[in-house]
């Protein structure tokens, strides 16, 4: 691995993570914030720092062949909702990658772009290459213990988490009483939360997997603080990940904030639905 590595970054902890992690280890990183609202210590912790739009997919990699960057990383929030969007418009380059495209799912799209970086000599690496602390051991992790029917719940919710994500549709759903109530779809995972909260009288299990094939280079499934936040909202009761394969950023404060709302946090292992 080179001295110098480029992340490109979304919304979220998990970027400054990164830079703190690759920093403690001897990497210059160089910071590309391709929306806004990217959390403001990122400018502070990088050793250079551009903003520049998703959809400028040129002046990206201009940008980070100017800086000699040969590996990135892509870490933080960067929602599909942005193609949809008429204040996001792309350049040419992309323009010409997206029409090309079978259809716009996430892997379908990442990958593409992923392809379009590496024919400029730059390669995306393992996402959780220097995040590798931020992965959780089966156990639970709350004061509370899930009670027989949310342990039920978490059953049916982890299968149902794997079923969409081997679709590529989401990594999130949320289930109560052995019903789906909300699936995540272009909207992330907060705000499927949200749309679960809507749909019950709380008491809601959220439960977010690694989808059966998926890529460690891109979209890594990470929760913290803010899915907290988002199930207090929705009245959820229950937050389960995957073993080993979810990113838990500022693991202590977000079980703190848990055990305060009585919000029960557990990580199981998921099976991969026959893949």
């Amino acid at each position: 691995m080179e001295n110098k590595i480029g992340l490109v970054a979304g919304i979220g902890r998990l970027p400054v993570e990164f830079v703190k992690a690759a920093r403690s280890q001897g990497y210059r990183v160089v910071t590309i914030a391709v929306v806004d609202k990217v959390d403001d210590e990122l400018k502070l912790l990088s050793d250079g720092y551009y903003d520049i739009n998703v959809m400028k997919l040129d002046k990206i990699i201009k940008t980070l062949k100017k800086e000699q960057i040969t590996q990135i990383t892509m870490l933080g929030k960067v929602t599909k909702e942005v193609i949809f969007s008429k204040w996001f418009i792309p350049d040419f380059r992309l323009i010409k990658i997206i029409a090309k495209l079978p259809n716009r799912n996430d892997d379908t799209i990442t990958l593409a772009l992923i392809n379009e970086i590496n024919k400029e000599g730059i390669q995306a690496m393992d996402q959780t290459l220097l995040l590798k602390q931020l992965f959780i051991p089966e156990g639970v992790y709350s004061r509370r213990v899930p009670d027989a029917a949310e342990q039920a719940d978490i059953a049916y919710a982890l299968k149902m988490a794997k079923a969409i994500g081997r679709y590529d549709i989401g990594q999130t759903v949320v289930v109560k009483d052995c019903a789906i109530i909300a699936v995540e779809a272009i909207e992330g995972t907060d705000k499927c939360i949200l749309r679960g909260g809507q749909l019950t009288r709380g008491g809601a299990v959220v439960a977010k997997v690694a989808k059966p094939l998926q890529d460690s280079r891109f979209d890594m499934p990470t929760v913290g603080r803010e899915t907290i936040e988002a199930m207090i909202t929705a009245k959820a009761k229950v937050l389960v990940v995957e073993a080993n394969r979810t990113l838990i950023v500022d693991f202590e404060s977000t079980v703190a904030l848990a055990d305060k709302h009585g919000i029960a946090v557990v990580a199981e292992r998921a099976d991969d639905c026959g893949e």
